[in-house]
């Protein structure tokens, strides 16, 4: 098998493994998002701890403003992200998150000076307009879900584009490390204003969101270590599907055509972005860096 195909299934595998992950946060819908991922910071510092000491880099890093930074804005997008999971269909959560490579590019404007080009704006308005057809279609998703949704994309985007300065000058264990550190301070006061006990296989589900993101992390990395990004990119948005199926098997969480329709909208939007950035030899930044979000 090639490295290219190889990159191809870990990419698969891992977005399986995330399915998984929001799945275990969605059975404990009476804990707090700062307190399941204060669980998964634990874990996620322990491991990542192991792994500068193995390759004998410096934890602390050069920028640490933006290194920081990084680490607040990732804490947001992933609370709010955890919260909406709990809150609305799986599949529909997993939607809104998709929007984040718009966002990203957004963002980069400003804080990269990147350049969007017109036909990019047409495949913006496609996404948008797919999470309007959701949230019109689905009773279950209120403007403010949507609206949380949208913020959850901003600070994945000042996250993304943090990570595309800190590329030049940090190592990327450093990157990811700067992540769980930030988080437990911030997530453990959250646990102490609002903490909620866990109860019998809540433990369990709280255990298994930090295995099961750095399983899916480690796979997500490999990925893009073999194979070309405009491809595994691609394979990551495949995730809605199994989100869709996980949803309807667990939770019993259908939808309507127009909904499905709204989907669809939202993912080609972004799908025909992450294409056309390749095609004018543009790197997709924003997907690849997603592996110290998640």
């Amino acid at each position: 098998m090639s490295d290219n195909a190889r990159g191809v299934w870990y990419m698969a595998l891992a977005t399986f493994v995330f399915g998984l992950m929001t799945v275990f946060v969605k059975l404990v819908p009476s804990i707090p998002p700062l307190e399941i991922i204060f669980f998964r910071a634990v874990i996620a510092l322990i491991l990542c701890y192991w792994g500068l000491k193995r390759a004998r880099v410096s934890m602390w890093g050069n920028n640490k403003t933006m290194l920081i930074m990084r680490g607040v804005a990732g804490v947001m997008a992933l609370s709010l992200n955890f919260w909406l999971v709990q809150e609305i269909p799986l599949a529909t959560a997993s939607t809104l998150t998709y929007l984040a490579p718009i966002s990203t590019t957004l963002i980069g404007i400003w804080f990269v000076k990147e350049k969007v080009s017109p036909i990019q704006g047409l495949f913006f308005i496609t996404s948008f307009a797919g999470i309007l057809v959701i949230q019109g279609f689905d009773a279950r998703v209120s403007l403010f879900h949507l609206g949380v949704g949208l913020v959850t994309c901003l600070f994945m985007g000042i996250a993304y584009n943090c990570v595309r300065k800190l590329s030049t000058s940090e190592h990327p264990l450093v990157i990811i490390f700067y992540f769980p550190a930030v988080c437990l301070p911030v997530t453990a006061v959250g646990c102490l204003l609002f903490w909620v006990q866990p109860q019998g296989w809540e433990w369990f589900y709280l255990f298994m969101v930090g295995i099961t993101s750095q399983v899916a992390q480690y796979f997500m990395t490999r990925s893009y270590q073999l194979a070309e990004i405009s491809t595994v990119s691609i394979v990551n948005y495949t995730g809605i599907i199994y989100a869709i199926v996980l949803g309807y098997i667990i939770f019993g969480e259908g939808f309507n055509l127009l909904t499905y329709l709204g989907m669809a909208l939202v993912i080609v939007g972004v799908i025909l972005n992450i294409v056309w950035k390749q095609h004018s030899k543009k790197p997709v930044v924003s997907d690849s860096s997603s592996v110290v979000i998640k």
